[in-house]
C-alpha cells in the first residue's frame, strides 16, 4: 500500500476552525455561568478570534500600492541619473578638470547614489515594517487577554472549598461547588491554549524574527499560566481522592 503525500494545509492551523472552537467554549461557558466575567471575557476573545482571522489573511496579501510606490520612485531615480549622465561630455570633462576636482565630483555623486539607494530600500522595506508593526500590536492585545483569563482563575482556591476553611473578613465569596470549581479552570485553561493558537496564526506566513519571538513570548507565557490552572485541576482532584478515601475507610 502506498502513503500518499499529506497536503501542506494539514500542517497548518486553520483560523476557521480555532473561532468555531472558541465560540463553542463560549457557549459551554455560557451554559454553565451564566452572566459571569469569565463568559464576558470569552465573548471578547471570540471576537478578537475573528478579528484575528482577518487580519491574517490581510497581512498574508502583498501590499500593492507600496510596491507600486517604490517602484516608480526607482524607476523615476534611474530615469533621472540617466538623463543626466547622457548629457555630460565625458571627454571635455576629462580634458578640462583636475584630477582633485574630479574626484571631489565624483565623492559628491557616490554620496547622492547612496542616499537615493537609502530611499528607495526605505520604500521596499516598508511593507514588512508596516506589517510587523500590525503584528505585535495584536500580540500584545492576546498577551493582555492571557492576564485577563489568568485574574479570573486566581482566587480560585482548591483547598478551600475541598477543606471548608471558615473565611476572613477579606475572603473572596465562593460559591461554586467542586465540580463547579473543576469545570471552572479549565474553561480558563482552555481560553489560554485558544489564546496561543490564535497567536500562532501569525507565525504561519512569516519569518520575521520579531513576529517570532513575539509570538513565541505570547505561547510561553499561555503555556505557564495554564500549567498553574492544571496544578490548581491536580489538586483538586487529589484532594477529592483523599477526602472519598477517608470516608470509605472510615
Amino acid at each position: 500500500m502506498s502513503d500518499s503525500p499529506i497536503p501542506v494545509s494539514a500542517y497548518r492551523l486553520d483560523a476557521v476552525s480555532i473561532v468555531a472552537t472558541l465560540t463553542r467554549l463560549r457557549d459551554r461557558i455560557t451554559e454553565r455561568f451564566p452572566d459571569s466575567g469569565l463568559q464576558r471575557v470569552c465573548g471578547e476573545l471570540v471576537a478578537t478570534g475573528r478579528d484575528t482571522a482577518r487580519s491574517v489573511e490581510a497581512l498574508s496579501r502583498p501590499l500593492f500600492w507600496l510596491r507600486l510606490l517604490a517602484g516608480l520612485v526607482a524607476a523615476a531615480w534611474a530615469a533621472g541619473m540617466t538623463l543626466v549622465l547622457a548629457e555630460i561630455d565625458w571627454a571635455e570633462v576629462g580634458r578640462r578638470t583636475d584630477p582633485a576636482g574630479l574626484a571631489q565630483g565624483l565623492d559628491s555623486a557616490v554620496n547622492l547614489l547612496l542616499l537615493a539607494g537609502a530611499a528607495i530600500w526605505f520604500l521596499v522595506t516598508a511593507e514588512a515594517r508596516l506589517k510587523r508593526r500590525r503584528t505585535l500590536k495584536a500580540l500584545y492585545r492576546l498577551r493582555s487577554f492571557a492576564h485577563v483569563i489568568d485574574m479570573h482563575q486566581l482566587t480560585k482556591d482548591p483547598t478551600a472549598v475541598l477543606g471548608k476553611l471558615p473565611p476572613t473578613a477579606s475572603s473572596p465569596e465562593r460559591r461554586m461547588s467542586e465540580f463547579e470549581l473543576a469545570r471552572y479552570l479549565e474553561y480558563c485553561a482552555e481560553m489560554l491554549a485558544l489564546t496561543a493558537k490564535l497567536a500562532a496564526l501569525y507565525a504561519a506566513s512569516t519569518d520575521d524574527e520579531q513576529v517570532m519571538t513575539g509570538v513565541n513570548d505570547v505561547e510561553e507565557l499561555a503555556s505557564n499560566l495554564g500549567r498553574k490552572i492544571w496544578q490548581k485541576i491536580m489538586i483538586l482532584s487529589q484532594l477529592d481522592e483523599g477526602r472519598a478515601s477517608k470516608s470509605a475507610a472510615g
